[in-house]
């Protein structure tokens, strides 16, 4: 069987690495493709010293150039986009249509693109020119940016294609992607478009590295090393957690997206009014994808009530008959089974579901759980832990001022939704839970699910940790997320002719 090839200082070759994987086919249970490497440190090493080689190049070109390159890339996936999206399907078992063709692959070319525009204008940089001092400052490039995606997007946020990506390369960064283990071919095949447009606009051979794996411990030392300049990151806790330290210890950049579970306060006024609307709404939002979504609504609080009684078993009876769709990986299914049991004998009932799903190869039932305030707030921690997948936890409170110290007890979150009416007793509850839920969510949304992040410039898809490592930035939203792979550089009594462009007064 083949072995695929890495890319590293500037060519397609054999790995160093001795171990090899295969992705699998999450609703059938069968291999698919080729064999990829585990690359060791000799990869490593010669992707980050390619790395820093390119830098010294590329480092003071005009953002053009980095525009250029983003725009060929989206018009080499453009062309090659059947394939991809093919491939995507067989590893992921995520849908062609609506999801990959539809949505995310249309997405991943926008993101693309809108950094090129970035790039282009330059105002992302924020140049300032202090004439009456003689001082100008502005935003340029780090150095390399390692990047490294995660399982549930594999088009738009991959290593080698997404938000991340494209925001290291508009800034002018040679960037070292490790693809998913779960997604190896998808990546390869965006990875061969891009080595054809760096050929293209005439960029050097190895501003891009791609590695497929590496052990843990290779990849934190890689993080470590001197040579990488800024970390972005996207997927589980215990990962992000240790990719932050590391880079802590280094005293370098990293932004890590790390887990969330986008809490939605219902206020009385909408149960009365539109139950069985929101039931859909909330149904929907929650199981698209297999609930694998990084702002998948997986804690819902209730105010006291019947309506709230209600609504639960019309929730409860929507989870039931709806169908159980593939997870990406069985450790993704390992790990929403082993949360949903560890919330089980904490003191949560559970509603439905709760089990392995038998009718595809690897899934989980649809899970419905329900905890009493008291019990939520008497142990927060565990109730609030990530149950990455399609399950959600209702909790009933008994009083509404129970909401705000839910909110308060709450760890730093990607969302935060409330459902409420013009209904004077919801917005009196609104005014004493916004000031709280505020702090500790990213982005706050009314009467909105929060599962799609839209491209905005406005938008900003961050928040607190253990959400992300840092409130400040956001991973989607140019030209905000640019400037995490930035560095904020100052010229004092600098002649005008040893400026950048950008800083001179003409």
């Amino acid at each position: 069987m083949t072995t695929a090839s890495v890319y590293l200082s500037g060519e397609w070759k054999t790995s160093s690495g001795t171990k090899t994987f295969q992705a699998h086919n999450p609703a059938t249970g069968e291999t698919v493709g080729d064999q990829y490497p585990v690359s060791n440190w000799a990869d490593m090493e010669q992707a980050l010293q390619s790395a820093a080689d390119c830098d010294l190049i590329t480092r003071d070109w005009a953002g053009d150039r980095f525009a250029d390159l983003l725009e060929a890339y989206a018009s080499q996936l453009e062309n090659r986009a059947e394939e991809i999206v093919e491939q995507a399907n067989l590893e992921t078992a995520l849908p062609v249509s609506p999801r990959l063709k539809d949505a995310e692959f249309p997405r991943t070319l926008a993101q693309l693109r809108s950094a090129a525009q970035a790039a282009r204008s330059g105002e992302w940089a924020m140049p300032v020119i202090d004439d009456a001092n003689n001082i100008r400052s502005m935003y340029r490039s780090i150095g390399p940016v390692f990047v490294i995606g995660p399982n549930n997007f594999p088009l738009a946020f991959n290593g080698i294609s997404g938000g991340d990506f494209a925001a290291a390369v508009a800034a002018g960064n040679p960037v070292i992607a490790k693809a998913h283990p779960a997604h190896p071919g998808t990546t390869r095949l965006m990875a061969e478009c891009l080595v054809n447009s760096l050929m293209a606009v005439n960029f050097p051979a190895n501003f891009i590295q791609l590695i497929y794996d590496i052990a843990p411990e290779e990849g934190l030392k890689a993080i470590r090393d001197s040579r990488i300049a800024a970390v972005g990151f996207t997927g589980s806790q215990k990962a992000g957690v240790a990719i932050k330290a590391a880079a802590d210890k280094a005293g370098k950049p990293v932004y890590v997206e790390m887990s969330s579970i986008n809490p939605v306060f219902v206020l009385p006024g909408t149960l009365a009014e539109k139950s069985e609307a929101f039931a859909d709404e909330f149904t929907g939002s929650c199981l698209m994808g297999s609930g694998q979504f990084c702002t998948n609504p997986g804690l819902v609080i209730l105010p006291p009530g019947e309506e709230a009684k209600k609504w639960i078993e019309l929730v409860r009876d929507r989870f039931a008959a709806a169908k159980t769709g593939p997870l990406l990986t069985e450790g993704v299914k390992d790990s929403l089974l082993d949360s949903i049991r560890n919330l089980v004998e904490g003191g949560a009932e559970l509603l439905t579901g709760g089990h392995a799903a038998k009718e595809v190869s690897c899934a989980a039932q649809n899970t419905l759980l329900a905890v009493d305030a008291e019990k939520f707030l008497a142990d927060s921690d565990l109730f609030q832990q990530e149950a990455f997948g399609n399950c959600s936890l209702i909790v009933t409170t008994s009083d509404a001022s129970q909401m705000a110290a839910i909110a308060q007890s709450l760890e730093g979150q990607l969302t935060g939704c409330v459902y409420l009416t013009d209904q004077p007793e919801d917005e009196a509850i609104y005014q004493q839970l916004e000031p709280v839920l505020r702090r500790r969510v990213g982005r706050l949304l009314n009467n909105k699910m929060p599962t799609g992040v839209a491209v905005s410039p406005a938008m900003n898809h961050g928040g607190p940790f253990p959400a992300t490592g840092h409130p400040g930035f956001t991973a989607v939203g140019i030209p905000a997320s640019i400037r995490r792979f930035s560095m904020l550089e100052c010229y004092d009594n600098v002649p005008e002719h040893r400026l950048p462009e950008a800083l001179r007064n003409a």
